[in-house]
C-alpha cells in the first residue's frame, strides 16, 4: 500500500471506519453529484437522528458531512476527505493541529470571485492534502497558488491530488512546498492567505510576524481567510489585522469559532 493509500483510509476500528462501513455506500448510491450533496447538507435538520443496525444512533449532520466530502473527492478525482494526525509522521507538537479538511465551499463563501485578479497570489499555510489549494486554483484566476505543508507525506498526497484532479485549473501556476511555515519566506506578492487552524500559540504568532514582515517589505492589500479562527485574539491584538466579515455554516445556532470562517485585511 502506498503512502497515499494509507492516508486515504481511517484506521480499522475507528468511529470513521464504522460509519463508512454502515452508511456511505448506501447513501452514495442515492446521491450521485456533489451539488446534490450540498443540497443534502443544507436541507437535513441538524438534530435529526438516523437509527442504524443494532440501535446505534448516528447524527445525520456527521453522516451528511462525511458523504459530501467523499462525493466531492470522487467528483474531482482526489483524496482529501480523511483526517490525518501528525503523530503518524513523528511531527506532533502541542502547537500543531492535525489535518482536518475544510468544506469544499469554505473558500468560495468567504472570497468573492470578483475580488481576485490576474496578479493575485494565494497562499495556504498548512495545506495538508491540498483541498483549499485546489479550490483556489480551480475557482479563481490567481496568478499563482501555493500550498505550504510541514509533512512530506501529506505534501506527497497533495501533489498526487494536483496531478489527478478533474478540476480545470484557472490559476496560471500551482505549487506545493514542503516546509515548516516558520522556515518559509512568504513571497512579497502574496495577496490572499488561507489558514485552516494549522498551528497555535507561539508558532501562530511567529507565522503572522513573517506575514507582516512581507507586508512591510512590499506594502499591498492582503486578505487573510481564517477557518476555525482560534487565535483571533492574537491577530486583533497586533493592531495590524482588521476584521471584515464572518461566514458561518448554514443553520448555525451558536457563535463559537469552530466551523466559522473569518476574513481580515492586513493593515499598514
Amino acid at each position: 500500500m502506498t503512502v497515499i493509500d494509507d492516508l486515504a483510509a481511517p484506521p480499522p476500528g475507528s468511529p470513521r471506519t464504522a460509519v463508512r462501513e454502515r452508511v456511505p455506500l448506501l447513501l452514495g448510491a442515492l446521491v450521485t453529484g456533489a451539488p446534490i450533496a450540498l443540497g443534502c447538507e443544507a436541507v437535513l435538520p441538524a438534530e435529526e437522528v438516523l437509527m442504524m443496525g443494532g440501535g446505534l444512533p448516528v447524527r445525520l449532520r456527521s453522516v451528511r458531512r462525511r458523504l459530501a466530502r467523499l462525493l466531492y473527492d470522487q467528483r474531482y478525482g482526489v483524496r482529501t476527505a480523511d483526517f490525518a494526525d501528525l503523530t503518524e509522521f513523528g511531527l506532533d507538537h502541542p502547537e500543531r493541529v492535525y489535518y482536518s479538511p475544510a468544506h469544499w465551499g469554505t473558500l468560495r463563501r468567504a472570497l468573492p470571485v470578483g475580488d481576485v485578479g490576474g496578479q493575485d497570489v494565494f497562499l495556504d499555510l498548512g495545506a495538508g492534502k491540498g483541498r483549499m489549494v485546489l479550490e483556489a486554483a480551480g475557482r479563481y484566476p490567481f496568478k499563482q497558488v501555493i500550498g505550504v505543508e510541514l509533512s512530506p507525506e501529506l505534501t506527497e498526497v497533495a501533489r498526487a491530488n494536483l496531478a489527478t484532479t478533474r478540476l480545470r485549473m484557472r490559476a496560471r501556476e500551482v505549487e506545493f512546498v514542503q516546509s515548516d511555515a516558520l522556515d518559509y519566506d512568504i513571497p512579497d506578492d502574496v495577496s490572499v492567505v488561507f489558514l485552516n487552524n494549522p498551528f497555535r500559540g507561539r508558532t501562530f504568532a511567529a507565522a503572522m510576524d513573517r506575514l507582516l514582515r512581507s507586508a512591510d517589505r512590499n506594502p499591498r492589500p492582503i486578505t487573510l481567510i481564517y477557518f476555525n479562527p482560534v487565535e483571533e485574539e492574537h491577530l486583533l491584538r497586533t493592531g495590524r489585522f482588521r476584521h471584515l466579515r464572518t461566514v458561518t455554516p448554514w443553520r448555525r445556532r451558536d457563535t463559537g469559532v469552530f466551523g466559522t470562517t473569518r476574513v481580515y485585511a492586513v493593515t499598514a
